[in-house]
């Protein structure tokens, strides 16, 4: 049955390519589609198409915001090691996840999605490489599962590793794949669940999960891979200092240039964080109109510096925003990182580095190209889908700051008076619809403890 849903008397920041905005306006939304977007009232309609129609008084309306990276296994294992640089963070928490489980990942994904929704977010990309040996299907099955009962639009980056401790790699031998393994896993993934229709809810992308941890053979054969199944290719960075030497030491180049020999640059490669950067490395990713996911909080909470979004901008590279894993950086509201995307662009460039205009672009827009999602999500234009952020900008954090758009990026994180995704709604008047966020809440404790206590509940 055809549905429509009306958001009327609201300021609105389309965030499309013209940069549309309306003091007072209206969003339509047909059978998940937006149909109407501008100023004044909503038209009236004559048919007998059901429609809900919602009062967007002292809100604004802006596209669903859109996270472009995230490790949601560790939303049960927040607040350790958080005093630790990011190689220390690596090596206390490797054996934790080390004892990953179905169960595990199920409550982490849903307690991590449920906030993400809750603070904004309609689409989410999450990165996912710790399979220990003989659980790996169960939790692919479990992962995906619990994404798909959050009612978000969901990217599974299927991760892998291949380079364990005894070959030098970080991660116990335990925790990593061969590569025949990995690619079969990777693939049967895809097979079985990627959906690459136009507003699909759920997308699988290849993503082995850094220089450090995964062999030259394993990248180049994902890359031959994802091309082959025409998807997405995801992996770390340009994250720390340590991997500049790294590359340097075992290949003879710069983490960039190296990634490039393996295949992996192009407008279909995303990489997270890309902090450490030549001036040539900037011109080559933008020129191949690589992609960029920007972790400002996760950079800071781990120290490992901050990536310079002006200049990559500049050069033509997408970039978007991330929350990254839950455990690096434990607030994890994707509409926070507009503030925090704003504050460390005019640390590094000055103050005119980055407008509250350009961090909210970065989450929308920025992070649906970045996705390859560019026809679909990311802005209010008719004919993209219904995923819609309706935030309360009346109350006392925000109720003196006239420009919404300051407001939103500027001040305190701001309470959701709705959140649509193809117009189904997701968050009413700041509580979640597609799930308990009590139990999730319980859940999320629970397994931390068992986790704690080695494994036992």
């Amino acid at each position: 049955m055809s549905t429509r849903l009306i958001i009327d008397n609201t300021a609105i920041a389309t965030v499309d390519d013209e940069r549309k905005e309306y003091t007072t306006g209206h969003i339509v939304v047909q059978d998940g589609v937006i149909t109407a977007v501008g100023p004044g009232q909503a038209p009236t309609f004559s048919d007998d198409v059901p429609t809900e129609r919602v009062n967007g008084d002292g809100c604004l309306a802006t596209p669903g915001l859109v996270n472009t990276h995230h490790h949601l296994y560790q939303w049960v294992t927040r607040g350790m090691a958080y005093d630790h640089s990011l190689f220390q963070w690596l090596t206390a928490l490797y054996p934790v996840w080390g004892r990953l489980t179905a169960e595990w990942v199920s409550t982490a994904v849903r307690g991590g999605l449920g906030w993400l929704a809750l603070t904004g977010c309609t689409s989410s990309a999450d990165h996912h490489y710790v399979f220990p040996h003989g659980r790996t299907d169960d939790i692919t099955e479990a992962w995906i599962s619990a994404a798909r009962s959050t009612g978000l639009r969901f990217h599974a980056t299927r991760g892998s590793m291949d380079r364990g401790e005894s070959l030098g790699g970080l991660p116990p031998d335990h925790l990593v794949e061969t590569l025949d393994d990995a690619l079969a896993a990777t693939e049967r993934t895809i097979d079985r669940y990627h959906d690459p229709s136009f507003g699909s809810m759920l997308k699988v992308d290849v993503a082995p999960c850094s220089p450090f941890s995964v062999s030259s053979e394993l990248l180049e054969e994902s890359a031959e891979l994802a091309r082959r199944k025409e998807v997405r290719l995801h992996t770390h960075l340009c994250e720390s200092l340590d991997e500049e030497e790294f590359c340097q030491t075992t290949h003879g180049c710069n983490p960039v240039e190296y990634m490039e020999s393996v295949g992996w640059v192009g407008d279909d490669v995303w990489y997270a964080h890309a902090v450490h950067l030549s001036d040539e490395a900037v011109k080559l990713i933008g020129s191949t109109r690589t992609g960029v996911a920007h972790c400002p909080s996760s950079n800071a909470r781990l120290g490992t510096g901050m990536a310079d979004t002006p200049r990559l901008r500049e050069a033509g590279v997408p970039v978007g925003l991330g929350v990254d894993g839950a455990a690096s950086q434990e607030s994890n509201m994707l509409v926070e990182e507009l503030r925090q995307a704003v504050y460390t662009a005019r640390q590094v460039g000055g103050p005119t580095a980055m407008t509250c205009r350009q961090a909210l672009e970065l989450a929308t827009i920025g992070g649906a190209r970045v996705l390859g999602r560019y026809d679909e999500i990311g802005s209010l234009q008719v004919g993209k889908m219904g995923d819609i952020a309706l935030w309360r900008l009346d109350g006392l954090g925000h109720a003196d700051i006239l420009d919404p758009v300051a407001a939103l990026v500027l001040g305190p994180p701001a309470p959701l008076k709705l959140l649509t995704v193809g117009g189904d709604p997701v968050v009413a008047d700041g509580r979640l619809l597609t799930a308990d966020e009590a139990e999730l809440a319980r859940e999320a404790r629970r397994v931390h403890l068992t986790i704690m206590n080695g494994g036992r509940s």
